[in-house]
């Protein structure tokens, strides 16, 4: 008898706190509850918005709509005016002016007149390249510091602006204004 009576002392001991969890756990949910209806009777002054997908449901929209694909998609994607490399005359017809976080391709032609490179490291570190294509060889690089063309052909490149700034791609070894291509990202 006193065997059973200890066992029955034990286990309404172990029970205790248990009920006493319960209890704390049932009083802080109902304190949420009073505060989550609290802020929900402030939030339902603003009659003029209203959640798009029901009650229960969260969209998350940024500040864009850049669909499925992101800001990589090719809606997104701006083509710029081509440079060109060719002996004697221009690498561009005016300076770009980009938008930080804007997605740009830009096709480089040369016309295999001379050995050209066009150089520009700090151009290529204000950008995220995102990838080269030449001759359907798409290259995705982890850094870029120049692109030289030994013949004719075309490279397009892909890439998104990120550091605000004023920054050249220029034929080493050139002096003039015209033999270089200026981007302004803002």
């Amino acid at each position: 008898m006193i065997r059973l009576l200890t066992i029955l002392m034990i286990m309404a001991g172990l029970a205790v706190p248990a009920a006493a969890q319960e209890a704390a756990s049932n009083d802080a949910s109902a304190s949420e509850a009073t505060e989550a209806g609290a802020v929900a009777a402030e939030e339902d002054d603003d009659d003029e918005e209203e959640a798009a997908g029901g009650e229960g449901a969260y969209e998350a929209a940024g500040k864009y709509d850049y669909g499925f694909a992101g800001v990589l998609a090719r809606d997104n994607r701006t083509d710029l005016a081509p440079l060109t490399l060719a002996s004697g005359q221009p690498v561009a017809g005016g300076e770009y002016t980009l938008k930080s976080g804007g997605y740009y391709r830009i096709d480089i032609n040369a016309d295999g007149s001379q050995e050209l490179a066009l150089s520009g490291g700090d151009f290529f570190r204000a950008v995220w390249v995102n990838e080269v294509v030449i001759n359907d060889i798409e290259i995705r690089p982890i850094g870029v510091h120049s692109l030289e063309f030994d013949d004719a052909g075309t490279a397009s490149m892909s890439f998104i602006a990120i550091v605000p700034g004023r920054y050249t791609l220029s034929i080493p070894g050139s002096s003039g204004e015209t033999q270089q291509a200026v981007f302004n990202i803002q």
